[in-house]
């Protein structure tokens, strides 16, 4: 079901606020943002509830987004990633883009320089992405599957449901073989919620880069958080952490 320009506007603002605040967007909140009455954001609103964007967890609460409003909205940071040297489009959130900052980047290229081996410097790019987006931290180094920020992850309040902790478990535990298997041909590659092969239910993005290593012409470096991100700046971070491990470690 296609939506308007300005639906997709005020899904992307829900997607953002609600990745800030952690709680349902209501339409007073949008209502000041766009400049129009909350009746009007409740009728755009429903129109995005209806297609399957956004879903009303509660009666009386707001919104919050679905997988496929997810999707749509990483698809469209994905094509303004894509064409960085155009001028972006309205209804891209581009500048979204630039939130993963200068010094962010500095902060994962000094861990990397900081190291003579290739493996060490993939940990610290990994620990750095950790730090830098409050997520768990992934990499493939030869056979091994490195993870760190497991306690940082299940500090999220999505995770104090203890059933989606044993599916983000069970989703890690086959995550190695998975990416063996999987090979994902693009550099950047972002599984939202029920996209994920394994743990569907846990109610994760996995954001992934592929890069060329020492080990490997298909090792991965990404992030696994809850889908309530910011995505504009994880996904900008963790195809940096692959670019620039690629550059200094190019088998």
């Amino acid at each position: 079901m296609d939506i308007t320009k300005r639906q997709k506007e005020i899904l992307f603002a829900i997607i953002e606020e609600y990745a800030e605040m952690a709680a349902p967007v209501g339409s007073v909140t949008l209502a000041k943002l766009f400049g129009v009455s909350s009746a009007t954001i409740r009728a755009e609103m429903a129109k995005l509830e209806e297609a399957g964007y956004l879903v009303q967890p509660h009666t009386s609460a707001g919104r919050i987004p679905t997988d496929a409003g997810y999707r749509l909205y990483v698809n469209s940071l994905s094509e303004a990633m894509n064409h960085a040297s155009d001028k972006p489009r309205e209804d891209n959130p581009a500048r979204l883009l630039s939130d993963g900052d200068d010094r962010s980047t500095r902060a994962i290229e000094l861990r990397i320089n900081a190291q003579e081996r290739a493996d060490f410097a993939i940990r610290g790019a990994v620990d750095s992405l950790v730090e830098l987006t409050g997520n768990l931290g992934l990499a493939t180094i030869g056979d091994q599957l490195y993870l760190a920020g497991m306690s940082r992850l299940f500090t999220q309040p999505e995770f104090m449901d203890t059933n989606r902790v044993q599916s983000v478990a069970k989703l890690l535990d086959n995550l190695e073989p998975w990416l063996r298997e999987a090979a994902p041909g693009e550099p950047l590659n972002i599984f939202i919620g029920q996209e994920n092969p394994i743990g569907k239910t846990s109610g994760v993005s996995l954001i992934i880069s592929k890069f060329r290593s020492p080990y490997s012409d298909n090792s991965y470096i990404g992030v696994l958080g809850p889908t309530r991100q910011n995505y504009g700046r994880v996904m900008s971070l963790v195809r940096r952490a692959g670019n620039m491990l690629e550059e200094v470690y190019n088998a």
